[in-house]
């Protein structure tokens, strides 16, 4: 893809931000940011506990045009995967997909959204093994 049409997906996905908005039943709220610049995003995270895929996923933010439109394709791109493969994701093989010579000045902004997806999985895995051992603790008594 040329430059011009990597900066003017870019641009679109900041202006029409996919997956922009709250999400009202999720699983896992993330919180994330970068302090030095100001972007944050909060991620929205629904799995589907039958497959361990991600069902839907939404953001809100606000920040630099690199942060928010990457949070935008994050989302596309890690909806309905399993969260063994989003923990798996490469921040290389994303700064690809967003056009490397485009957004290498500002990294840190272009993996924002990824990073905060990242810990929203975690952060439900946790969430998972802690509830398991609660029930296993009430099955013992």
């Amino acid at each position: 893809m040329d430059r011009q049409l990597i900066i003017d997906n870019l641009l679109d996905h900041a202006e029409n931000p996919r997956n922009y908005g709250r999400l009202e039943d999720a699983d896992v709220v993330q919180e994330g940011g970068n302090p030095s610049c100001g972007d944050v995003v909060t991620i929205y995270l629904k799995v589907n506990p039958e497959d361990d895929t991600i069902q839907a996923v939404r953001f809100e933010g606000e920040g630099c045009t690199i942060s928010q439109a990457a949070t935008s394709i994050v989302t596309q791109l890690v909806t309905g995967k399993p969260l063994a493969e989003v923990e798996d994701m490469d921040y290389n093989a994303l700064l690809n997909v967003l056009g490397r010579d485009v957004v290498m000045a500002r990294v840190r902004c272009a993996t924002l959204g990824l990073g905060t997806i990242k810990g929203a999985v975690k952060r439900y895995a946790s969430q998972q093994l802690l509830a398991e051992a609660e029930s296993a603790g009430s099955r013992a008594r």
